[in-house]
């Protein structure tokens, strides 16, 4: 990660050089005569106020890196000032009031620790290392969306430093139209250095189904997981993956390299109920491994770390709302899912409704939520050569899927945002004139 700045140190005052050496600034080339890169380290509020003005001051783009998982890109920029949240990780629990403050810097893993020690949780993502902050502003799916809703559902309150260097709270009750924007909104009102969110009981285990279908008979299986979960309940979120099964000891040698499906879901509720009421997952056609049982909530938030291991893979993401999951979609998924150019590459179909289609369309910035399914294309390799034939498969597989759909994306799977203005209009409907106007501060 690099970030071009064009400022020598000289040009700098001598304030700007005492902040930025308090700010543990890592320079890569950095000399007296040019600075070739800038990433301000920031371990408390006051260095972001800092960085926030230096930026705004020498006119410089501004990246903000949180958990660091964006997979687009979004935690770096080029020709500008990096702030880098890090040090920001700590998690505060209050378990009376079912609540937890949790710095801008955290990742999902260190939200999930601390609640668990009180048996709590709050609806996160499923991968442990994903940023709290990148996944919240942006709408944030987890295991517990059907039972909770998303994860900016349960988002209480921020500490947000806007672009002005002023450190402002948002609340229901002071700067509610910030804290709209915020809910799915994306990262552009400014840099949040901590969320409060609401908690639910979960755990400390949860009943978690999990099993392996051939790839040859995606459709059956899609098609059985369709009609099971159009009459769930609203205590099972689950999802279903065309995938490839990766060399890992956790699963037996001689399904290395298969192409499979994998139905998984999670029950929000008592382990029994769960395991009876989430059985038919487990026989939607003849298994090749069965891996369903109670684990650990933070279990369930983490199996997925390792295929996303950081700095060693390039992704390229996109998504789309369906209406509806008919034969024909299904058709599509499979023809495409199963010629994948690459091993590591996803497809899950994610089950939406319950809690989180019950927040209306302009109750938060996320928007409409009337979709049943969101798809993605979690285009993932190793090599940087490989980039150019995943990356067209993916569009093409994009293009061809808008037939069964709106056209919205998730605005955490947008691609490089290629389609521009066009793509978060349809994304955000009739809530984006709003997200692009001014909010009005309460005093």
């Amino acid at each position: 990660m690099q970030a071009v700045f064009n400022h020598s140190w000289e040009r700098l005052s001598g304030e700007e050089q005492r902040v930025f050496k308090r700010l543990s600034v890592f320079r890569n080339g950095f000399s007296r005569q040019a600075a070739q890169a800038l990433i301000a380290r920031c371990t408390g509020v006051a260095d972001v106020v800092a960085a926030v003005n230096f930026a705004r001051e020498n006119n410089l783009p501004v990246a903000v890196r949180g958990g660091g998982h964006s997979v687009a890109g979004h935690s770096t920029c080029d020709g500008g000032l990096v702030i880098d949240l890090s040090p920001l990780w700590l998690v505060r629990v209050d378990p009376q009031a079912r609540t937890a403050r949790v710095g801008g810097g955290a990742i999902w893993g260190d939200l999930d620790r601390e609640a668990q020690l009180f048996g709590l949780a709050t609806p996160g993502g499923v991968v442990s290392t994903t940023g709290v902050a990148g996944l919240t502003l942006g709408g944030g799916y987890g295991w517990l969306r059907r039972k909770y809703g998303l994860s900016c559902d349960n988002l209480l309150s921020v500490d947000i430093v806007t672009a002005d260097g002023q450190l402002r709270t948002a609340s229901e009750r002071k700067n509610a139209d910030l804290l709209w924007g915020l809910k799915g909104g994306g990262g552009n009102f400014g840099v949040v250095t901590s969320f409060e969110f609401r908690l639910h009981p979960v755990g400390p285990e949860v009943m978690y189904a999990a099993t392996i279908y051939p790839a040859e008979r995606a459709g059956q299986v899609l098609r059985a997981w369709r009609d099971y979960v159009s009459t769930a309940s609203n205590e099972i979120t689950s999802d279903a993956t065309l995938w490839t099964v990766p060399p890992y000891p956790m699963f037996p040698a001689e399904l290395h390299s298969r192409p499979i499906i994998l139905v998984e879901g999670v029950y929000a509720g008592p382990i029994a109920d769960g395991e009876r009421l989430m059985q038919p997952l487990r026989e939607l056609d003849q298994a090749l491994l069965d891996m369903s049982g109670p684990v650990p909530y933070t279990a369930v938030n983490s199996a997925l770390d390792a295929l996303f291991p950081s700095g060693e893979v390039h992704c390229y993401w996109k998504s789309l709302y369906l209406n509806d999951l008919d034969d024909e979609a299904i058709n599509s998924i499979v023809a495409w899912g199963v010629d994948r150019p690459s091993p590591r590459s996803l497809v899950p179909i994610r089950h939406l409704g319950g809690a989180m289609s019950r927040v209306g369309p302009e109750e938060t910035a996320f928007g409409d939520r009337s979709a049943q399914f969101l798809f993605s294309i979690d285009s993932t390799w190793e090599e940087p050569g490989q980039a150019e034939e995943n990356i067209a498969w993916t569009r093409n597989f994009w293009t061809d899927m808008q037939r069964f759909s709106t056209g919205a994306t998730y605005f955490n799977f947008p691609g490089l945002l290629e389609e521009g203005e066009a793509l978060l209009r349809t994304t955000f409907g009739a809530n984006y004139e709003r997200l692009a106007g001014e909010p009005q501060e309460q005093v």
